[in-house]
This record gives C-alpha cells, structure tokens and sequence, in this order.
C-alpha cells in the first residue's frame, strides 16, 4: 500500500506539525465485518427455508434406495420326455409369444399317435358291429319261438300217439284173459305205448330247451342292446376313450415343439442339443421385460401413510437422475423379508436386540416408459411415494 503524507495540524497558533496516520485499515476492517454479518444472515435465511421447503414438501413423501427391480419370469419347462434335436435360442436373445424355443424328437410320439389312430378306428368298427348284431340276436329270438311251436306240435302228436297206446293196451289188456287176444299182440301193445310215453316226454322236454334257448337269446340280445342303447358312434364310451387317447397322443407329438409362453428375454439357458431331458425339467427362463415391476423395501415406520394407488417416482441407477420412471403403488408384501427366510428370527430370547424391518412395498412402472428406457431384473432403483393424498 503506497504511503501518504502525513497530515499538518496547526494547534493553537502554534506551529508544530502533528502527523495523523493513515484511516483507510480501520474502514476496511468495519467493512469486513459487516460483510460476514451479512453472509451468516444469508445463511440461516437459507437454512431456514430449506427447512420449510422440507416441512413443506418432504414432509409429504416417503423414500428408499433399497429397491430393486422383479419380474413374473416364465419357467420353460417341457412337458414330454425326449432328446433334443434343434436349440433355436440363446442367452439374452429378445422372441416373442408363441416363437419356437426348442425342438424335441418326435419319433416315439408320431408312434403313439399311429397306434392311437388304429385303436379308435377299431372301437368305431365294433360299435358298429355290435349294432349289427342287435338285429341277429332280435331274429335269433324270433328262430327260438318258431322253435318252441314246433316243439309244442311235437308234444301234441306225442300226446296223441300215447293216448291212443295207452287205449290199445288197456283193451288189450281186458281180452287177454278170454284168450282172445294172444300173448305177442299184448306185448306189442305194451311195446307201442311205452314208445308213445317216451315220445311224449321228449316232447316236453325239447319244449323246455326251446324256451331256455329263447330265454338265452333273449339275454344276449338285452346285453347287446345296453352296449348301444342311446349311444351313437361318437358317444360311445369304448369310442370316447379311444378317442382321448387319441388327442393325448396328438397332444404329445404337439408338445415335442416347445414356445415362448409370452414375450420377453432368454435367460439361464440350461439345454444342448442331444441331451435328453425329462417331463418338467427346467431347460430356460422367459424375462418379460416389458411388464417389470419393482418391490421397494420400505422402514415399517414410513408406511404410516403409505395406500395403494399413490404416485412413485423412481431413479434407476442404470440411467442415472436424467430418467425419471413413473408408477403407483400396486399392494404390500404379505410379511416382511425376515419372516419368509429359510430360518426366521426368533426372538423370544433374553438377548433379543430390536432390529427395524422393512416391508416389500410392490410398484407397478408405466408400459411406455419401460418401452423407452428399458429395465432389467435385479436392477437398483430409487422410489421416493407421495403420500400428500394427491393421487
């Protein structure tokens, strides 16, 4: 700092010179301190409006970064038994619902449906068969009645033939001790009506067995007709279980060839070509991207407010503060992580140390945003819920 010359005072018409020193130090020293009054007032004003601005604002919404990103992920599984002969996906690759994952061989199940196609037409052929038969078994009856009539006209004859031995005899029987009629004509007489009852038994017992026979046929024919009663070739049960054999195996030889059960990313591919692999054997995992969701784990004591259907705004750590996702809370987790762990807490102890727990809090994300800025599963995410009452 340049000096000054020293200032002349002149005092009482004396002329002494007084030197005063230089004032401008004790200006500026006063000039500092008003500034720091100034700047410390500047910062509680801003500590004090920050403060509202948090009352205000903050007070109104509840945040966590101890979120992450989940998905309903579709476990491909086949759902028949055999080796694989095509692989027409890879790891991370995107397909769509209803795309052609994998290909199982075929062969055994093209047998099963050949063997099913020969037993269902054989049970239409022998519905209808047995049909037919109906109409035999109904003339078979009607042969067996002729049968009994004939039976019966036989019977009358041999009742006859005995009535009119029985009659010889008799008055045979009468003269032959007047010696008129001689001993050999007795005994033909006696032969005749002993032939004429045994006729005459025969008779009645072929009557018999052409009732029975009637009665038999008359059986087969009910039996026949319960197999084919209110049925048609369709409704036949023998032709309706064929039948379902016949569309499991067409259902089989269908399942050879594996889909996407909907649309999304492939994940933990488990599969080679070759390799033969059992009835629900996982083989791949279907991400659906595009219908992603978060669980943020909130403290339990800033779910106070919490409702579903509050806005949420959340962070990705993936794109940073610039992406902003918009959502609303979808519902809250049955139990908190803790208590759905493989070994729970137990603290019924004399050593328990309360810990805070934190509820999975689900939140559904908005299809376009997701669609712009795609999500991952696992990803970490930021969810801050307003719980002012503005939904």
């Amino acid at each position: 700092m340049a000096e000054r010359d020293p200032i002349e005072l002149h005092d009482g018409g004396m002329h002494q010179p007084v030197v005063v020193e230089d004032a401008k130090p004790i200006v500026d020293a006063t000039r500092k301190k008003k500034r720091i009054k100034v700047l410390l007032a500047l910062a509680a004003a801003k500590v004090v409006i920050g403060a509202g601005w948090y009352m205000l604002h903050d007070g109104g919404h509840v945040a966590t970064d101890n979120a992450y990103v989940s998905a309903d992920s579709a476990q491909v599984t086949p759902l028949v038994s055999a080796a694989v002969v095509d692989v027409a996906v890879v790891n991370t690759q995107v397909v769509h619902k209803g795309q052609v994952l994998l290909q199982l061989d075929d062969s055994d199940a093209r047998l099963a449906v050949a063997r099913a196609q020969a037993e269902y037409l054989k049970a239409r052929r022998q519905f209808v068969q047995t049909a037919a038969n109906s109409g035999s078994l109904a003339a078979q009856i009607d042969a067996r009645d002729a049968d009994i009539g004939q039976a019966q006209a036989q019977l009358a004859s041999a009742s006859a033939n005995f009535n009119k031995a029985r009659i010889d005899l008799s008055r045979r029987q009468e003269l032959a001790s007047s010696g008129a009629v001689s001993g050999e004509e007795l005994t033909s007489a006696k032969n005749a009506y002993s032939t004429a009852q045994a006729n005459l038994a025969l008779a009645r017992s072929a009557i018999a067995q052409a009732s029975a026979t009637r009665g038999a046929a008359r059986q087969s024919w009910a039996a026949n007709e319960a197999l084919i009663s209110g049925s048609t070739v369709d409704t036949s049960p023998e032709v309706a279980a064929a039948k379902a054999k016949l569309d499991q195996a067409l259902l089989d030889l269908q399942r050879t060839t594996i889909l996407a059960p909907v649309d999304g990313v492939v994940t933990n591919r488990q599969v080679q070509v070759g390799q033969r692999i059992a009835a629900g054997t996982p083989v791949m995992t279907i991400v659906p991207t595009g219908s992603v969701y978060v669980d943020a784990n909130f403290k339990e004591g800033q779910l106070k407010k919490v409702v579903p259907g509050q806005k949420v705004e959340l962070i990705s750590d993936l794109y940073g503060s610039d992406v902003v996702y918009h959502g609303r809370v979808a519902g809250f987790s049955g139990g908190t992580g803790s208590a759905f762990s493989l070994i729970p807490a137990q603290n019924a102890t004399g050593n328990w140390i309360k810990v805070v727990q934190r509820l999975p809090v689900r939140v559904q994300l908005d299809p376009k945003e997701l669609a712009a800025h795609p999500l991952r599963v696992g990803l970490s995410m930021e969810a801050t819920i307003d719980v002012s009452g503005d939904k």
